[in-house]
């Protein structure tokens, strides 16, 4: 990409795990003292979960248990987790684009759970965007493009008119896979090609044209 890229969108489409709220410190106390009792490697165990509904990652992690047992634990751990607000902050820059979306159709698409996703955007002190995708509403965790193909649905725009923001490779690849393009936050980001990417969202700004688009000016 260029110094900097412009996109022109009807609507945003929003991870929240390292796009808008920085939760790394928990995701790794969680995900890694699940790595020990299983007797998994952490470092690699990271490389798989982020993006993905926790059930998903231990689907590929321990590919012979049954998925009961899968999402057994992964309901256990989804509390664990949202008792856990140690170190959730946001994304730098987040408050302000968010502010900057008031009246641009954007939506929340998160792999977290209504109660997970409603503590971690309080911990952060973001407000929730109107219309949310969480892992209740879908059947299929990224990378299956399920919830940003819901998420477009929702605001009523087509698929190729929307511009989804993530971090992870299972997001990134789902949003590919809704036809969307695709803007990477941060270094994980930057291993999936997307579109654009930048290291976090104060290098997006946000400019609302008066025919209902949105320009994105990223870089």
């Amino acid at each position: 990409m260029t110094a900097t890229a412009v996109f022109t969108a009807r609507a945003l489409l929003l991870d929240m795990d390292g796009t808008l709220v920085d939760s790394n410190a928990v995701v790794e106390r969680i995900w890694r003292r699940w790595a020990d009792r299983h007797g998994l490697d952490g470092d690699e165990v990271m490389k798989v979960v982020h993006g993905r509904q926790g059930h998903a990652s231990m689907a590929l992690l321990l590919p012979d248990r049954p998925a009961e047992q899968n999402h057994a634990e992964n309901a256990r751990m989804l509390a664990e987790e949202t008792s856990d607000m140690d170190g959730v902050v946001p994304v730098p820059g987040a408050p302000e684009f968010l502010a900057a979306l008031r009246g641009v159709p954007h939506a929340l698409v998160t792999s977290a759970d209504v109660a997970l996703s409603t503590a971690r955007m309080a911990a952060a002190g973001l407000g929730l965007p109107d219309v949310r995708v969480t892992a209740e509403s879908v059947g299929a965790s990224k990378p299956d493009p399920e919830g940003f193909l819901k998420g477009a649905a929702e605001l009523g725009v087509a698929p190729a008119d929307c511009v989804v923001f993530e971090d992870s490779g299972a997001g990134i690849a789902a949003g590919r896979a809704a036809g969307m393009r695709v803007i990477g936050i941060g270094p994980r980001a930057a291993q999936h090609r997307p579109d654009a990417v930048v290291p976090d969202l104060t290098r997006v700004r946000v400019e609302p044209a008066p025919d209902g688009t949105v320009r994105l000016h990223v870089g």
